[in-house]
Parts: structure tokens; sequence; C-alpha cells
């Protein structure tokens, strides 16, 4: 085997080794519970992931065993898979670019608004029968139930002092400004503004409902979907620069393989 196909074959096994990333990121993201009840992108990346991969076995079979056609092939289909991977990650920072959250005073948690996220996600997400569908996911998933069975909140300014995640400030609780009373995690009582917002009405003790038809739930599960794929591009970043790195190499090491393979047909012949 030629030192070009030695290369070739070494840098496939780096860009299958890319694939990894891809493929975890994508599992990680399917196993939160907004993109299990969401369903928005997810398992194309744990698709593209190892389609990647198979791509780069592909390279490597064709590499150390000097099939040059099948190594051809490999640099389209990775050429292609690179351009889509650019693609889904442009796409993601564009539609996650805002961000909808506002500091509450005397809170630890944020709350969230639909208006501070971009349109195609309001869109998706606001659609009657998605909500419909994630409604149901979400009140079946247990996500405010795990809530209240975890850490045991004694007292009002211990709850308010807590971490919460996007999805359980939106869904878990009502908006501070309708002026419930705590009593624990997923029950509040005697608002003193009911009127200062839609949810304040839309709020329920009822443990199936809680807030789960809130606008507030709803921009609570684009915060949460914010915060993941803002998490899983670095992931994707780094895999796609050496994917590009590796591309790139590729190429001319397949050229350099070409060449020598047509300066040793010409030597053989002339001898």
């Amino acid at each position: 085997m030629s030192l070009s196909n030695n290369i070739t074959a070494i840098l496939n096994f780096i860009s299958l080794l890319c694939s990894v990333p891809i493929i975890g990121a994508g599992i990680w993201l399917a196993s939160k519970p907004d993109n299990q009840c969401l369903h928005l992108a997810r398992w194309p990346l744990v698709i593209l992931g190892f389609l990647i991969l198979l791509v780069s076995l592909a390279g490597f079979v064709g590499a150390f065993w000097n099939r040059q056609c099948l190594l051809a092939i490999y640099l389209f289909a990775m050429a292609t898979l690179i351009v889509i991977l650019i693609i889904f990650l442009v796409f993601a920072f564009v539609v996650t670019r805002s961000d909808g959250s506002v500091e509450v005073p005397g809170r630890a948690y944020k709350e969230y608004y639909l208006s501070g996220f971009s349109g195609w996600l309001r869109h998706y997400v606001g659609d009657g029968s998605n909500w419909g569908r994630i409604q149901v996911c979400l009140s079946e998933s247990g996500v405010c139930e795990k809530l209240s069975r975890g850490q045991p909140y004694i007292t009002a300014d211990q709850y308010f002092q807590t971490h919460l995640s996007p999805l359980q400030s939106g869904c878990c609780k009502p908006p501070t400004v309708c002026g419930f009373v705590y009593e624990n995690p997923t029950v509040w009582v005697n608002p003193s503004n009911v009127a200062s917002d839609p949810d304040c009405i839309a709020w329920s003790n009822d443990q199936s409902l809680l807030c789960y038809n809130c606008q507030s739930c709803k921009a609570g599960m684009l915060g949460n979907l914010r915060q993941e794929w803002r998490k899983a591009n670095i992931a994707l970043i780094i895999a796609a620069v050496v994917l590009i790195w590796v591309y790139v190499i590729g190429c001319s090491a397949f050229k350099n393989a070409q060449t020598e393979d047509l300066f040793r047909r010409y030597k053989q012949g002339y001898t």
C-alpha cells in the first residue's frame, strides 16, 4: 500500500472517530424529556453520525485495499455529509439565537416568554395540533412529579432559591406576576393578580394539568431546547472542523495516490 493510501486510511479512521460525538450528541438530545415530546430533530443527528461512520469505513477499506473507485465515492459522499452537518449547525444556531428568559427579582430561577424565541420555533411548538400532543406527553413524562419528589422544600424561600430548568419553571408553577401563594412545588393557591397574565387562569393544581396549557410552558420547552442544542453544538462544531480538515487532506492524498498509480503503471509499461 502506497504512502498516500496509508495517509488516507489513517484520515478515514479519524473521521470514523468523529462520528462518535455526533451520534452521542444525538442520543443525548433524544433522551431529554422535551425532545422526547417535541420530536424536533430527535434522531437526524444519530442518523447523520451513522452515515458518517459508514462512509468513513468505506473510505478506510478503499484506501487500505487501494480501491480507487470506492475512494472516489467516499470523497463525494463525505463532502455531501459535511455540507449537511454545516447546514444543520447554522440552522440550529439561527433558530436558537434568541433567548426568551427573564430574571425574576428574589428568585434563583428565570421565567420564559414565547415572544423571546425565534418565529420558527414559536410556530412549530405553538401549533395547536403539535401542542396538544406535546402537552399530553409532558404530563405523562412526570417532569413536574420529579420536582416534587426531589429535594424537600420546607419553606417557600428554599424553593425560590432553587435553580429550576426552563421546563420546570414554565410548566410546573404559575408565573410569579400572578401572586400565587406557595404550598409545595406543584400546588399554589390564592392568586392576588389573576388579570396580569392569561396563564394565571390556565394554572391548575390538578397534577395532570398544572401549567401544561400555559404559554409559559411552551416557552419553557423552547428554553430547555435552546440550552440543550447550545451544548450539543459544541461537540458538533469540533466534529465538523475535524471532518473538514480530514477531508481536505484526504482529497490531497487521493490525488497523490492517483499520481503514484499512474506513475507505477507508466514505469511498468516502460520497463
